[in-house]
C-alpha cells in the first residue's frame, strides 16, 4: 500500500489557490513622489469582466480608499505577500488612453513630477449622468471629409501669402506630418486671420482621416477658433477649465470614443484624448496662460512637442510674435519656419512709429508727457475714420503709488504689499491684502500724500475722455470686464494687454503706452513678452493705419516692432541666451521652499557633473515669510539627466518625510 509523500513530509506546504481571478496593476492617485509607480491589486471574480486597462477604480491604500487607474493586467503578481482587492470599478469606460498615459509619464519625467499629478490635469472628474447620456446615444458616422477630397483652393487663399503654406496643407492632406513654426500676418482688412488659416490646416488633416488638437490661450480665442470651424462645418468639441463638470466630461468622452475628431481648448486640453492624432496646433505659444500653475508646472507648448514626437503627428506653432523656444525648434531642425516675404509683410501691416528722445525733445516740456503731442495728433486724425485703440500695461486707476515728498513706494503696514488707488477720490488700498490705508503716512519722511508711479487703464480712460469730449470711451480689462468687439464708428478703446476688443474693419490707429513699464517685468521673457503684446495689439489695426509706441521702450524689441520682424528678434534673443546659458539653450530648475527643504534636496540630489548651483538665496513671500530659493543650471543636452536626478531626490525625501521643496523646470521667472 503506497502513501502520498507530501502527506508524510511535514515540510511540504499545500498548494495555495489564488482567491483572485487575475491581478491588476493600479496607478494610485497619491501625490507622494516615492509612490509614483503601479501597485498590484487582486481582481475579484465578480469584477473580472469590468476591470480593463484604462478604467478608474477604487482601492484601499495606506488605510484610505483612493482613486486609481488600471494600467496593466497579469495572471500572477510578483508581490510575495497578500494582495488587497480592487474594491470598486468607478466606470467601465477606459478613460485613460494608452497614448495619454505614455505622454503623462513623459511630462512627469521632464518636469520632475509625478504621473498622477499630470493625469489630474488630463482626465476630468467623472459625471455619471453625462457618461450615461453619451453611452446611451448611438454614434452616427459622418463622412465629414474623405481622403483625397481636400483641395488647395479650399483654404480660401489665407495660406497663399506664405511661400510654403500651400505645400504644408498638401502634406497634411496626404497623410504626412510636417512641423512648422508660423509667423502669422493680420488679415488684409485688419484683425485676425489666424482662425481661418488654422481651420484650413484642420480640414486638410481631417481629409487624411486623422484627428486634430488645437490649443489657444484663453476663452476669447476659443470662441474665435470654434466659430471658424463651425463656419466650415468642421465637427469639433471645446474643452476648457471654465466649463461645468457635466459639459466637460461629456465632451471629453466624445473625443475619447472617437465620435469627434477635432478638439479645441486651453492649456489643459493639450492632454486630451484624440484618436489617430494627426495634427497639434498651438496659437500664440508665448502667452503666460500656457504655463500650468499646478504641479508639475508643465508648459502646453512642450506637452504638444512631446505629443507630436510620440504619436508621429504634424505640428503648427503660430503667432504674430515668435518665442525663443519656438525658434529653438527651428534651429534644431525639428520644425521649419513658415513666414511671409518682406514685401507681403509691408502690405499687410500698419505703419509703426517709435518717437525717439530727439523727436520728443522738439516738443519741449510737452514731449516728456505720458501722452505727448504727436500721439494726440495721431488720435485726432484717426478718429475721423474709425476707432482708436490705446493699450495700457496695467488695469486699475493708479495701481502703484509713492510718497509725494520723498518718492518712497507706499507699502501696506499689515503685509508690506504695494498700495494703489482705485479711483480719484478713494484712499489708498493694498494690492495684496485689500486693506484700506485710511491714515497712511510715509515711514521715511512722515508725509501723508501720495503720487502716481504707474497709471492704470481707469485713469487713462478718464483723462482721454476729458481730452476728447463727445468721443465715446470704452474700457476693456480686468476691472470693467473684457469687451469682445466694437463697431467701426469713431471711439476710443482703452484696454489692457490681451483684452483688446476686435474692431469691425480694424482699428484706424493704436497708441501703445508705457513701453518701458511693459518690458520691465522681473523675468527672463520680459522683452519677448512686451514685443508679443505690442504685435498682438498692432495686428488689430488696418494696414493703412498707424501704430505709435511710447514710454521709452527698450531699443531691441521696439525696433523689432518697427520693422515687424519677430523672427529676427527671436533669433537674436536665442543667440544671446545661448551665450548667457539661459533657456531654451540651457535647462534650469528653480527650487523654492523652507531653508531645510531646499538644502536637503540639494544635499540628496546627484547632479550631472556639468551642473551649476546658484544659491540658495533668501526671499520673502507675500505673507512675509523668509524662504529659500536656488537655481540649478545644466547644458541643454543634460536636461533629462537633471530632471531624473531631481525626481529621484524628491522621492528619497518623500520616503523620509522630509520637508518638500517646490521644483519648477525652466520657469519664465528666475525669481519666485
Amino acid at each position: 500500500m503506497s502513501e502520498q509523500p507530501s502527506l508524510l513530509d511535514p515540510r511540504a506546504e499545500p498548494a495555495r489557490v489564488s482567491p483572485w481571478a487575475s491581478v491588476a496593476q493600479v496607478l494610485v492617485e497619491v501625490p507622494l513622489p516615492h509612490l509614483d509607480r503601479p501597485f498590484d491589486y487582486g481582481v475579484p471574480a465578480d469584477l473580472d469582466g469590468e476591470v480593463r486597462v484604462g478604467v478608474r477604480v477604487k482601492v484601499r491604500f495606506a488605510g484610505k480608499e483612493r482613486d486609481g487607474w488600471v494600467v496593466g493586467r497579469s495572471a500572477a503578481s510578483t508581490h510575495h505577500g497578500d494582495l488587497a482587492a480592487i474594491r470598486k470599478v468607478v466606470s467601465t469606460v477606459p478613460v485613460l488612453a494608452p497614448e495619454v498615459l505614455r505622454l503623462a509619464r513623459t511630462v512627469a519625467q521632464t518636469y520632475a513630477g509625478t504621473t498622477t499629478d499630470v493625469l489630474r490635469l488630463a482626465i476630468p472628474p467623472r459625471h455619471a449622468t453625462a457618461e450615461a447620456a453619451v453611452l446611451g446615444t448611438e454614434h452616427e458616422e459622418r463622412a465629414e471629409l474623405h481622403e483625397g477630397v481636400f483641395a488647395e483652393s479650399e483654404h480660401g487663399g489665407v495660406w497663399d501669402v506664405y511661400p510654403a503654406g500651400p505645400a504644408f496643407l498638401r502634406r497634411l492632406a496626404a497623410g504626412e506630418s510636417p512641423r512648422a513654426v508660423w509667423s502669422a500676418l493680420p488679415a488684409p482688412s485688419g484683425g485676425p486671420e489666424w482662425p481661418a488659416a488654422v481651420t484650413a490646416a484642420v480640414r486638410a488633416v481631417r481629409a487624411s482621416g486623422r484627428g486634430a488638437l488645437v490649443i489657444v490661450p484663453d476663452a476669447r480665442d476659443v470662441t474665435l477658433m470654434a466659430a471658424a470651424l463651425e463656419a466650415e462645418t468642421v465637427e469639433h468639441v471645446v474643452l476648457t477649465a471654465e466649463q461645468g463638470r457635466s459639459a466637460r466630461y461629456r465632451r471629453f468622452l466624445l473625443a475619447l470614443l472617437g465620435r469627434v475628431g477635432v478638439v479645441v481648448g486651453t492649456r489643459s486640453a493639450a492632454l486630451a484624448p484624440v484618436q489617430n492624432l494627426g495634427l497639434v496646433v498651438c496659437w500664440d505659444d508665448g502667452d503666460d496662460l500656457y504655463a500650468e500653475p499646478r504641479a508639475p508646472y508643465p508648459h502646453a507648448r512642450e506637452v504638444l512637442v512631446a505629443r507630436a514626437e510620440q504619436q508621429g503627428a504634424a505640428a503648427l506653432f503660430g503667432g504674430y510674435a515668435r518665442t525663443p523656444s519656438a525658434e529653438q525648434l527651428v534651429a534644431d531642425g525639428w520644425a521649419r519656419s513658415l513666414a511671409a516675404p518682406r514685401e507681403r509683410v509691408r502690405e499687410r501691416t500698419p505703419r509703426v512709429i517709435v518717437p525717439s528722445e530727439v523727436d520728443l525733445a522738439r516738443e519741449g516740456a510737452a514731449g516728456a508727457a505720458r501722452f505727448p503731442r504727436p500721439a494726440w495728433e495721431l488720435v485726432r486724425r484717426a478718429l475721423a475714420t474709425g476707432p482708436v485703440l490705446v493699450q495700457v500695461p496695467r488695469a486699475g486707476y493708479l495701481p502703484v503709488v509713492a510718497c509725494a515728498r520723498c518718492r518712497t513706494p507706499a507699502r501696506c503696514v499689515h503685509c508690506a504689499g504695494p498700495l494703489g488707488l482705485g479711483s480719484g477720490d478713494a484712499p489708498p488700498s493694498c494690492r495684496w491684502c485689500g486693506r484700506r490705508a485710511i491714515a497712511w503716512s510715509c515711514g521715511e519722511c512722515g508725509a501723508d500724500q501720495v503720487r502716481a508711479l504707474r497709471y492704470g487703464s481707469g485713469r487713462t480712460a478718464e483723462e482721454l475722455g476729458r481730452a476728447f469730449p463727445g468721443t465715446p470711451v470704452t474700457s476693456s480689462g480686468r476691472d470693467g470686464g473684457v469687451v469682445g468687439s466694437v463697431d467701426s464708428r469713431p471711439r476710443l478703446v482703452v484696454s489692457t494687454p490681451g483684452a483688446e476688443p476686435l474692431a469691425e474693419g480694424g482699428y484706424a490707429a493704436a497708441v501703445l503706452l508705457d513701453g518701458a513699464v511693459m518690458a520691465a517685468r522681473d523675468d527672463l521673457d520680459a522683452s519677448v513678452e512686451a514685443l508679443r503684446r505690442w504685435l498682438n495689439a498692432a495686428a488689430l489695426v488696418r494696414p493703412d493705419g498707424e501704430v505709435m509706441l511710447l514710454g521709452q521702450p527698450p531699443a531691441a524689441p521696439s525696433q523689432a516692432l518697427l520693422r515687424w520682424d519677430a523672427v529676427g528678434y527671436a533669433q537674436r534673443e536665442l543667440s544671446e541666451r545661448a551665450e548667457l546659458r539661459f533657456p531654451p539653450s540651457a535647462r534650469l530648475a528653480s527650487l523654492t521652499g523652507e531653508w531645510s527643504a531646499v538644502r536637503g534636496l540639494l544635499a540628496r540630489v546627484s547632479l550631472p557633473a556639468s551642473a551649476e548651483v546658484l544659491g540658495p538665496q533668501p526671499y520673502v513671500d507675500e505673507s512675509g515669510n523668509e524662504l529659500a530659493h536656488a537655481i540649478v543650471r545644466v547644458p541643454r543636452a543634460e536636461g533629462a539627466a537633471l530632471s531624473a536626478a531631481l525626481k529621484a531626490a524628491a522621492a528619497i525625501g518623500s520616503a523620509r518625510k522630509d520637508p518638500a521643496a517646490r521644483t519648477q523646470i525652466d520657469p519664465s521667472s528666475l525669481t519666485p
